[in-house]
């Protein structure tokens, strides 16, 4: 019997992970179904900081049969993830939540927010100032006799990769906050270790971005730059001594209803 019982609070928490990632999915493809006509503009926006370098008269390519109508569509299935991003987090922080302490809600909604905010400070930011340099550098160093006619899948794949990699970068902030919130380490051990971190920093570039040195520079030092932020706000989420002990209106709301019954 009490077997049973123990399994209920198990079986509703996966029926409420199952309803927030449909309502997730749901919001996905609401927002594909809205942007899906418009998906070759999306395209040509997103592949304007190419073909303004590209030298006069030469065009984007296809090179395989169905790319001119599935990589224009991928890349709107992807900016319909990334329109969805504050509705995806809404329904994580309300998976999350009930199970948090006050204290915890408090602070993971900010990171929440904080946390969006600069991933698209990080696509953006690969978009307006990395991409021009990085094309004006390709297109320019071509050998002669060589006409560069950049394929659309490749191009798409390499766009999504660096969106990805400074979308990520960009979080670092967030995650030392977190690191030094959970006691895992602190500003001062952080502080101590920057010249290991600013050469990390250049190994992520590395391995992040293509193999050129200015992109992995442009992905190194916004690095070192964030580590700074998040080395100054992570002061002031420094986990005390007596945070471990709280009332029992401080208690998550899950742990109230097992109390209660």
């Amino acid at each position: 019997m009490s077997t049973v019982e123990d399994s209920q609070p198990l079986f509703s928490h996966l029926l409420e992970l199952r309803t927030r990632i449909l309502r997730s999915l749901i919001s996905v493809l609401v927002v594909f179904v809205c942007i899906v006509w418009f998906s070759k503009d999306i395209y040509a926006f997103v592949a304007a900081p190419l073909v303004e370098r590209m030298p006069i008269g030469a065009t984007m390519i296809a090179t395989d049969v169905a790319s001119p109508f599935f990589t224009p569509i991928k890349l709107t299935l992807v900016t319909a993830v990334f329109i969805a991003v504050p509705m995806i987090l809404y329904q994580l922080w309300a998976f999350v939540a009930p199970g948090l302490y006050k204290h915890e809600r408090k602070l993971i909604m900010p990171l929440l927010v904080s946390s969006s905010l600069l991933f698209y400070a990080g696509v953006a930011f690969a978009y307006f100032v990395v991409f021009p340099l990085v094309f004006k550098f390709f297109t320019s160093v071509a050998p002669q006799g060589v006409e560069v006619a950049t394929d659309i899948s490749s191009y798409l794949d390499f766009v999504l990769s660096l969106f990805m990699a400074f979308g990520i970068a960009f979080e670092i902030p967030v995650a030392i906050i977190l690191l030094c919130w959970t006691g895992a380490t602190d500003p001062e051990t952080l502080r101590s270790k920057r010249p290991y971190i600013i050469v990390a920093a250049f190994v992520v570039g590395m391995l992040l971005t293509p193999p050129d040195i200015l992109s992995q520079t442009l992905l190194a030092v916004p690095m070192c730059l964030l580590f700074e932020v998040g080395l100054f706000f992570s002061r002031f989420y420094i986990r005390k001594d007596d945070e471990d002990e709280y009332g029992d209106e401080d208690e998550p709301q899950d742990i109230k209803s097992i109390s209660k019954e």
